[in-house]
């Protein structure tokens, strides 16, 4: 496909990928009524959620049809987010607790 044309999604896809968001947010809204323990709630929403990413930047924007460069790019800055997201988190889960003077 050269640079100069478009992909036209079709009705019927983009139908299709938005009944499988509905569906995964009534997915997400289940597993919250499950009551699931501690860590398994937080990784199923988080699962969930990635996949309804994906779904999103797939199709509604189109990185399917489009250079595996812009899907590389995607894929890097979402690594970097994780990273960035991380090494915040390991800062604010091994701080000593400090009390203030009065």
């Amino acid at each position: 496909m050269s640079s100069s044309t478009h992909h036209i999604t079709s009705d019927k896809i983009l139908l299709a990928v938005a009944g499988s968001l509905f569906l995964l947010t009534l997915l997400t809204a289940g597993v919250h009524f499950l009551e699931l323990p501690q860590p398994w709630s937080i990784i199923a929403a988080m699962t969930i959620a990635v996949m309804k990413g994906s779904l999103v930047a797939m199709f509604f924007m189109g990185l399917y049809w489009d250079k595996r460069f812009n899907s590389m790019l995607l894929i890097a800055s979402l690594a970097f987010f994780g990273l960035l997201v991380g090494y915040s988190l390991l800062d604010t889960l091994f701080r000593r607790i400090v009390i203030p003077g009065f």
